[in-house]
């Protein structure tokens, strides 16, 4: 019998991601306070992809447990997800014309005594010109408001993404090559979990 794989989100992108590359897995959505003890974008998105992975670690029983977080950066301000309409707005408004930082921690825990895999990727977006209709426009769309910074790279906001250099999947939510690459350097293969 295959180890129990327990995804610690309930991103929706991150299940896609996880299952595109082959990995079956149980969603266990982490609701836990998150806490922070820096500033710095990828000491962020570490410390709260742990704490979900420990959080579910404690409750369901599993093999390998994998918490994520992402955050999007600009000028080192973290932006999260919007609070509401005029707050997607703002966020984009800063984030249009220029580029961006997109950091996802990522944790895996497994209840072997090994030590907790732990690390954040960094991918630099860069963001077309926007007039404050297409803000506007796209914010009316419904597709920021659940999405760090305001956006979503694999959707509408694709028509505004001018390139990037890095990791397409970490912007999306989850860096899955890495992720895979990592625990197989362990010895451990999750889509033989």
């Amino acid at each position: 019998m295959g180890k129990r794989i327990i995804l610690a989100s309930g991103s929706p992108r991150r299940k896609e991601l996880l299952t595109q590359i082959g990995v079956s897995f149980e969603v266990y959505k982490a609701e836990g306070e998150e806490r922070v003890t820096t500033n710095a974008p990828e000491e962020v998105v570490r410390e709260l992809s742990m704490q979900k992975a420990l959080e579910v670690a404690g409750k369901v029983s599993g093999d390998i447990y994998i918490g994520a977080d992402t955050v999007v950066a600009v000028d080192g301000q973290i932006l999260g997800k919007p609070r509401d309409e005029e707050d997607a707005a703002r966020m984009l408004r800063m984030l249009q014309g220029r580029a961006h930082e997109v950091a996802t921690g990522v944790a895996v825990l497994t209840p072997d005594g090994r030590e907790p895999l732990s690390f954040a990727e960094t991918t630099r977006v860069h963001v077309f010109s926007m007039t404050e209709e297409e803000i506007r426009t796209y914010v009316s769309s419904g597709e920021p408001m659940d999405k760090a910074g305001a956006y979503g790279i694999q959707g509408l906001f694709a028509a505004y993404v001018s390139g990037i250099e890095g990791d397409y999947n970490n912007v999306v939510g989850l860096p899955v090559g890495r992720l895979y690459q990592e625990l197989r350097a362990r010895g451990i293969d999750l889509r033989e979990a």
